[in-house]
């Protein structure tokens, strides 16, 4: 399982600001956290449902990494 955090799904998302991608996150429609470390405080997702998730919402941000 590849692991991804905040920033890494900033990037996916075609490099907007960790805020923005912090917005998206809260969204219901995202994938929930895999689990949180450094105290809870920051949150990691399963990069493959992140990735899922991108090409169902936001085909035109998602790559083609194959």
């Amino acid at each position: 399982m590849r692991l991804v955090a905040l920033s890494d799904i900033a990037d996916m998302l075609g490099g907007v600001s960790r805020t923005r991608a912090t917005e998206i996150t809260n969204r219901a429609t995202f994938p929930a956290p895999i689990d949180t470390v450094a105290s809870g405080k920051v949150r990691v997702w399963d990069r493959a449902d992140v990735e899922a998730w991108i090409k169902r919402h936001r085909p035109h941000q998602a790559r083609d990494e194959s």
